[in-house]
């Protein structure tokens, strides 16, 4: 079989990178234009390969969505609690050029940004008024697949 190689980045490939998510987390942000709305709904999709985190209006008109690796993440590292909470600040960032002050939140899926996520609206000033989970769960419906050997 041989030796198995581990990459490591060195110290300056990680600084680079680092740099072209916080550019991308600095562009403006395209908004559509809306008639002075004041309360909207904000859809958390978490699953275990991306964070995606949309805005829409009480009619679920899409005002402004982003993910991850729409920042700038790649690979698993768009499936990290941190890339979930950068998502939603920049989505809080284009509520806030709208005017949404209250938002009802649905969250849906299993993966590891839904709470980072959450927290990450709360902190940066928008007034959630409900949580909801929307995951879908089968009432006995399609077979699972087989569980995965590794």
């Amino acid at each position: 079989m041989g030796k198995k190689r581990v990459i490591k980045k060195s110290a300056e490939e990680l600084l680079k990178e680092r740099e072209k998510i916080e550019e991308k987390l600095k562009k403006e942000v395209k908004v559509k234009a809306s008639k002075g709305l004041k309360e909207g709904r904000i859809y958390i999709k978490s699953t275990y390969n991306n964070t995606i985190v949309t805005l829409t209006d009480p009619l679920g008109n899409v005002l402004a969505s982003c993910s991850a690796g729409k920042i700038g993440f790649k690979g698993t590292k768009k499936a990290t609690p941190f890339a979930a909470s950068q998502v939603a600040t920049k989505v809080c960032e284009s509520a806030k050029k709208i005017g949404i002050e209250k938002v009802k939140v649905f969250v849906k899926g299993i993966g590891s940004g839904r709470d980072p996520a959450l927290r990450s609206l709360a902190a940066h000033g928008l007034d959630i008024t409900s949580i909801k989970d929307i995951t879908p769960i089968p009432h006995n419906g399609c077979r699972p697949p087989k569980v995965r050997r590794v």
